[in-house]
């Protein structure tokens, strides 16, 4: 086998660029999905200020909101970041680290994103409901829910298929 070409892990017989390249697309894909979620939210959470009612949270939910809104901003940030980060370093013959650091934020970003959806549900059934009581544990079910689908799912479907001494970190 030659030196550019591996077939390793993969199963595919193919170089380390057109590795990154598969990888890239397919990360790609992802962030457009998770994008797509936490610009919506995003927007819609730039409006609440603008209502007349507004005013008419306690100074907690206001406080509350302007934490979910700033957790809603980095989630996006961190969500976009990997495109910035392909432009800057595009032609650099680095995509395989371009990848590694891609996934990592959007790691990140998904991250956030799950904390700014719990932030914004417990704002939303906090303002819903007068006996209040409860909606921590709404809130902590639905994240833990997140939690499950999103990363424990994933990482015991990962470990599960993965050959002992995989040396692949570009999803980690």
């Amino acid at each position: 086998m030659e030196g550019n070409t591996q077939s390793g892990d993969s199963g595919r017989d193919e170089s380390l660029q057109e590795r990154a390249d598969r990888k890239w697309n397919d990360l790609l894909q992802e962030i457009r999905v998770a994008q797509t979620g936490v610009q919506i939210l995003f927007g819609f959470l730039l409006t609440v200020v603008f209502q007349p009612t507004y005013r008419q949270l306690s100074d907690s939910d206001q406080t509350l909101y302007m934490v979910t809104i700033v957790l809603g901003a980095m989630a996006t940030g961190a969500l976009v970041a990997p495109v910035s980060l392909h432009r800057i370093v595009s032609g650099r013959q680095i995509k395989p680290q371009t990848v590694a650091w891609a996934s990592r934020l959007t790691m990140l970003g998904l991250l956030l994103l799950l904390v700014t959806m719990a932030s914004s549900l417990l704002l939303v059934l906090r303002t819903a409901t007068h006996d209040d009581s409860y909606v921590p544990w709404i809130v902590a079910g639905v994240a833990a829910l997140y939690i499950l689908w999103w990363f424990v799912v994933p990482t015991v479907t990962r470990i599960r298929s993965e050959p002992c001494g995989s040396d692949d970190d570009t999803h980690r």
